[in-house]
């Protein structure tokens, strides 16, 4: 089950959820995923990759859409807006290092 964590950036204030962890979602829904999150471009690939996998691609995607959903939201100048907890749950899970990416209090 993944954790929804918030995610804000301070330079606009817009505030997206973030997940870790397994998405069962991903696992159902495929590449709508990636498209319903705005990934127009990701959400795509993810489309023509299940359809030239027969759907295999879905499974490996399920362990590995919600970290790197995370990662380009980092990238993209988001930062943790959670609880203290799930801040650094989640940053544990995606390998980021909170003194680096900082936290929204």
């Amino acid at each position: 089950m993944a954790t929804r964590v918030m995610m804000k950036n301070p330079t606009n204030g817009l505030v997206k959820k973030g997940y870790v962890g397994f998405s069962w979602t991903y696992l159902f829904f495929g590449g709508l995923v990636p498209l319903f999150r705005g990934e127009i471009g990701i959400g795509a690939l993810h489309l023509i990759l299940s359809v030239i996998t027969c759907g295999i691609s879905n499974i490996i995607f399920c362990f590995l859409y919600n970290k790197q959903f995370m990662q380009r939201l980092i990238e993209q100048g988001y930062r943790f807006a959670d609880q203290p907890m799930t801040n650094q749950y989640a940053a544990s899970k995606i390998g980021a290092d909170l003194r680096v990416t900082g936290a929204i209090a």
